[in-house]
């Protein structure tokens, strides 16, 4: 029995190693836009970044092509979000199992936010959370190529650093407001790990779903709940066409601010710096105006 394990063992390695020889460099395949960026920054000149899908694509209603399964059977490596918005790909992978292909799972060390028992999978709409994940992946990719290793924790160190300088500005913004009364609405629930580094929760969530039109029902109950609940400012998502936004814009006069989701466009290695920068700037903008809403400057 223990031979057969150890043999298990040396055929697994082989195949990892005979990959990595084939190729020269690690190929390291990608769920999402912002998980390419991750990577990107990581392997540097010592990596290839392969997106498992092509740009245009929505994550929520996706399956793998023939020509995405060809790309997943030639990676060493894919880096998957793995908690619910990249499912086809764990679906893809579980079907196929493709030899010699290690699937990392950039969220398996991010304390996860959850509400009615359904994890919210939109950690990489953060600093803090987006940091764990490019640690944990350069651990594993490190683990994959020994000899690149500490150049991957060294790449990864550097980024976090950049990513970490990102909150600084809009952190001397905000010091001297109280947030404490500040009530926030969405569209989507994309941004409550974003939130949650500066002490803020969002208080009602506009889609019954992704991407889904809410009903003339719910769509009532909305904007009875953002009156009552006397909310501040809406968030609602960069680059894609909500036209109810404008009729609870209307009816509440609330305020709202445009936010990017980074799952559009080409596949970029500054990507999430860029977006994460533009979505920053937007958040002391909306909290900047609620609190002086409110009344509450320090």
């Amino acid at each position: 029995m223990f031979y057969k394990i150890m043999f298990s063992v040396m055929v697994f390695c082989i195949t990892l190693s005979n990959a990595y020889a084939q190729h020269g460099k690690l190929h390291v395949g990608t769920t999402l836009h912002p998980y390419y960026a991750y990577v990107a920054n990581i392997v540097g000149n010592q990596g290839e970044v392969i997106p498992l899908i092509e740009t245009g694509f929505n994550p929520h209603n996706y399956s793998l092509s023939p020509a995405d399964i060809g790309r997943l059977k030639n990676m060493d490596a894919l880096v998957v979000n793995g908690i619910g918005h990249d499912d086809f790909a764990l679906d893809g992978f579980n079907r196929i199992k493709p030899q010699g292909v290690t699937l990392i799972k950039a969220n398996d060390q991010v304390p996860l936010l959850r509400k009615n028992h359904k994890v919210n999978p939109h950690t990489f709409v953060s600093i803090d959370a987006a940091i764990r994940q490019v640690y944990a992946i350069a651990k594993s990719l490190g683990q994959l190529a020994p000899e690149q290793a500490k150049y991957f924790s060294k790449n990864a160190f550097l980024y976090a650093k950049k990513l970490r300088a990102l909150k600084k500005p809009v952190q001397d913004i905000l010091i001297n407001h109280d947030l404490s009364n500040v009530r926030i609405a969405s569209t989507h629930n994309a941004y409550g790990y974003l939130l949650q580094e500066f002490g803020l929760t969002v208080s009602a969530v506009v889609e019954p779903a992704h991407g889904v039109s809410p009903s003339a029902s719910q769509l009532q109950q909305t904007i009875n709940e953002i009156k009552k609940a006397d909310i501040d400012v809406l968030f609602t998502e960069l680059n894609m066409a909500n036209s109810y936004v404008d009729v609870i814009e209307k009816a509440t006069g609330i305020k709202v601010y445009h936010f990017s989701h980074m799952t559009h466009g080409q596949y970029s290695q500054d990507l999430v710096e860029r977006e994460m920068k533009h979505n920053l700037t937007m958040l002391a903008k909306a909290l900047t105006f609620a609190a002086s809403k409110s009344g509450n400057t320090l």
